[in-house]
């Protein structure tokens, strides 16, 4: 609605301002608590590498078969959940995600009672397979719930409960996880009678199994919640050509989106580096100075969890700062202080390396939510639902980049600096495509 001199109304004004109505506060708090769902299945299983390295005796580059298979369940799954949610409902992809989820949590009881890695990698794999139902339907519904104006700080502040989650994740894995299992270093384990090996292996497999075994309840109880409630769907645009040859032809002609594609793959292939191998990089550091091994990794997560906080406030912090910047702006400015850090981890080391390695953890909050805002910027209906599943697909970068590292981590050796601290070139390359996005998409027409 306008005035008569053409200017927008006070109270229409008003309206596009506010980030939730309460007609759809309660279905945007139950979405929402999904965000946190997938932040705690992120986040327990980046600590599962050293842990499965050490409990069947594997490299570091085997050992991120885990990474391979959870974050390939994002690249398999997200377009037909698009597809999916584009025949049917936001609502019943969301119920399709938590069920799998679920499913996948219960499949380590008998992962655990076979007693081989490759079951843990199916299960992994079937949990992601609901997860990418989840984040493709989640995300372009948050961004539905209300004006267009208000889309990105909606879904930066439905992203800030992620890290939440996460943090709980890391909390189980850091206390009922890694400071559970076997004190038995990977060398003394590899040295073992067979049998006492096995018994060792057994006890812990179940202690890995247990959290996923309870989450799997948690997120029952929630599908039930939502299952039960009447949640909103925005409307249908009939007249727009709905066919998928169109659909694929409209988004490829958008670069802003194609090219946030490609700055979401760098993204997810950063943050996974990052939070997999502060686990490694701190358990060298902390080993060189004589602490034991278990010990060391223990310590290593307590770093992983105080990263993970620091990311926790800074999406807070700058979910209110994209009130007075442009998302572009502060996207370049974050991605430029990864990249100063991530030198910082490569040629101070140590302690000082680590303490750099936790810093970049704010730098990454803003970026998952900021790139999908703008990468999504005025794709509406069916064409945002499948836009929605490129940028989960996208999620592929943590499947071949952690790999990447762990071979520059078990294979190169170099000369001035540790294959620890030169693996972490990856993520500075990451941060220079992230850095370069924001920085193309502060103009309307980015070329």
């Amino acid at each position: 609605m306008t005035e008569a001199n053409g200017k927008v109304s006070k109270s229409n004004q008003i309206e596009t301002d506010i980030l939730v109505s309460r007609d759809v506060l309660i279905p945007f708090i139950l979405i929402t608590s999904c965000f946190a769902l997938w932040g705690f299945a992120n986040d327990i299983t980046n600590p599962m590498v050293a842990a499965f390295q050490k409990i069947f005796l594997t490299g570091a580059t085997e050992a991120t078969l885990i990474q391979v298979a959870f974050y390939g369940g994002y690249g398999a799954m997200a377009l037909p959940a698009a597809m999916f949610i584009r025949r049917y409902t936001y609502k019943s992809g969301i119920l399709v995600g938590l069920g799998l989820y679920a499913v996948g949590g219960l499949l380590f009881i008998p992962a655990s009672s076979m007693g081989q890695f490759w079951p843990f990698l199916i299960a992994y794999f079937v949990i992601t397979c609901g997860l990418s139902f989840l984040e493709t339907t989640a995300n372009p519904y948050i961004l539905s719930m209300g004006s267009s104006e208000t889309a990105t700080r909606r879904l930066n502040l439905a992203q800030a409960f992620n890290p939440i989650g996460s943090l709980v994740g890391m909390f189980v894995a850091s206390q009922f996880i890694l400071a559970q299992l076997n004190e038995k270093t990977k060398d003394e384990r590899a040295l073992m009678e067979p049998a006492n090996f096995e018994l060792i292996k057994a006890q812990d497999l179940e202690i890995v199994s247990s959290p996923y075994v309870l989450i799997s309840l948690v997120i029952a109880i929630v599908f039930i919640m939502i299952a039960l409630r009447a949640m909103p769907e925005p409307d249908k645009d009939g007249e727009e050509d709905i066919s998928l040859k169109a659909t694929f032809k409209r988004l490829a002609l958008n670069r802003i989106y194609i090219e946030g594609v490609i700055a979401q793959m760098f993204y997810v292939g950063a943050q996974i580096m990052c939070w997999t191998f502060i686990i490694h990089y701190g358990t060298a550091v902390f080993v060189a100075d004589g602490m034991p091994e278990k010990d060391a990794q223990v310590l290593s997560q307590q770093y992983n969890i105080l990263a993970m906080g620091l990311f926790c406030a800074s999406r807070f912090i700058c979910t209110f700062l994209l009130r007075y910047f442009v998302p572009g702006m502060l996207l370049m400015c974050l991605a430029a202080g990864g990249m100063v850090l991530t030198l910082g981890i490569i040629f101070l080391g140590g302690i000082s390396g680590l303490y750099c390695l936790v810093g970049v953890s704010a730098c990454m909050s803003l970026m998952f939510p900021t790139i999908y805002g703008i990468a999504l910027k005025g794709i509406q209906g069916d064409d945002a639902k499948i836009a929605a599943a490129g940028l989960i697909m996208a999620i592929v970068g943590g499947t071949f980049l952690p790999m990447l590292q762990a071979t520059v981590i078990d294979n190169w050796t170099f000369e001035f600096v540790t294959s620890i601290q030169a693996s972490f070139i990856l993520p500075l390359i990451c941060f220079l495509v992230i850095a370069n996005y924001g920085r193309r998409t502060l103009k309307n027409n980015p070329l």
